[in-house]
């Protein structure tokens, strides 16, 4: 019956001394000195109790510095489909193709803070507005080999975009545009959002905005055709 508690004793002492010969063993094994319970009143040991609280403050900061910024994503979030939704609401109350484009235009540049956006319709409607920011392209996704790949993706695309994307997609303003979003609208044509700031669309930036921009403004350019 006392075997068991002269192996325990054992154990034990064998533990101590391997600590004692390794005094550096709590630091590169952290998780087990947190578990560790410390008797506040021996002195000779308060050090491990100070240096475990230190480990908690630590890993209670590093909980309130994400969960902050995961409450300002959420907040941003927020924003984003309360501009999304006042987007779809206003391309509701157009009733024709051109007041259609001109509301995808001006929501776009005033409630998203967007500095260019591009609207590239395929076919000719004489109907539409003469601007810098609305192209008729006649013979369709033929006549936009430079976009190709994107319109066979059918996903909407941030980033980058070479010189000759930036040339056909702004034009003059070409020079000025760091980065840019491409959707795709089905058939109906492409969408694009150019900024002056590099990091504002990044290739690895979620596109779950862009897929809902798009969608609503493919189903608002299709309903304004059934109404002409």
């Amino acid at each position: 019956m006392n075997a068991p508690l002269s192996d325990e004793a054992t154990e034990a002492g064998a533990v101590a001394a391997y600590l004692q010969r390794h005094p550096s063993f709590l630091s590169e094994y952290p998780e087990l000195a947190a578990q560790l319970t410390v008797p506040r009143e021996q002195g000779a040991v308060a050090s491990l109790a100070a240096w475990q609280l230190q480990q908690l403050r630590e890993k209670n900061a590093e909980l309130e510095r994400r969960l902050a910024e995961l409450t300002a994503i959420a907040a941003d979030n927020e924003r984003l489909m309360e501009r999304v939704h006042a987007l779809t609401v206003a391309l509701l109350r157009a009733n024709t193709l051109e007041v259609t484009t001109r509301t995808v235009m001006a929501r776009l540049s005033e409630d998203f803070h967007t500095e260019q956006v591009r609207l590239l319709l395929f076919g000719n409607n004489a109907d539409l507005p003469r601007s810098d920011w609305l192209r008729q392209v006649g013979g369709g996704a033929a006549d936009l080999p430079e976009l190709a790949e994107l319109l066979q993706r059918h996903e909407p695309v941030s980033g980058r975009l070479s010189a000759d994307k930036l040339a056909l997609l702004f034009g003059d303003e070409a020079p000025a545009i760091r980065s840019a979003a491409l959707m795709p609208l089905g058939d109906a044509g492409i969408l694009a959002i150019g900024s002056h700031d590099p990091d504002r669309f990044q290739p690895g930036m979620g596109t779950l905005f862009l897929k809902m921009i798009a969608a609503t403004v493919t189903a608002a350019l299709a309903r304004a055709h059934d109404l002409s």
